[in-house]
């Protein structure tokens, strides 16, 4: 009997695909796992946040639901091609990944069309705006005290400025009625 296929590379190919496959598989699932704990992290922040009404926290879970959902349908769409694989269908190997990152764009975007992801980025933003203006006034002060000139001095001088020449204006104007009496 004389196969085109020595008998022990058969099963040592299969082997190996069977090893990529797996290892592909558990990589995908650990990016989901992973994508899934921070998408859990930020929806836990939401819910945390004291400004969030009972209509923005249903909206919210309804939201996390629908990402929910999406993650397991990637689940099972996971093991439908895996099981593919293994009957001998042609199977990339980039599926599994695009699969993953589409569920994860959609799972998302579900949750942030909810109005409490928009209550916390609009909470975040706040706070950030507020880091943003401390910062701003820290370094304000250490330019002050170096002897630079600041934006709140550069300010000051041009109200200054504006004030001289208005009451400049108004001397002027008083001098010119003076010149004009003494002439008449």
């Amino acid at each position: 009997m004389t196969d085109s296929y020595p008998q022990a590379s058969v099963p040592t190919d299969w082997n190996d695909f069977v090893s990529r496959m797996n290892e592909q598989f558990f990589e995908a699932m650990e990016k989901n796992m992973e994508a899934q704990a921070e998408f859990v992290e930020q929806w836990s922040e939401t819910v945390d946040s004291e400004a969030m009404g009972e209509m923005d926290f249903q909206d919210g879970v309804e939201g996390y639901r629908r990402a929910y959902e999406a993650w397991m349908d990637a689940a099972e769409q996971m093991v439908d091609r895996a099981n593919d694989s293994m009957e001998g269908e042609d199977v990339e190997f980039e599926e599994f990944r695009d699969i993953w990152l589409n569920t994860a764009n959609k799972a998302f975007k579900e949750v942030m069309d909810t109005t409490a992801f928009a209550a916390w980025t609009g909470s975040s933003v706040g706070q950030m705006l507020e880091m943003q203006q401390q910062a701003d006034e820290a370094a304000e002060d250490t330019l002050h005290t170096l002897g630079f000139a600041t934006e709140g001095d550069v300010e000051e001088i041009g109200d200054r400025l504006v004030e001289l020449e208005r009451r400049q204006h108004a001397v002027e104007q008083k001098l010119d009625r003076v010149l004009e009496h003494l002439e008449e």
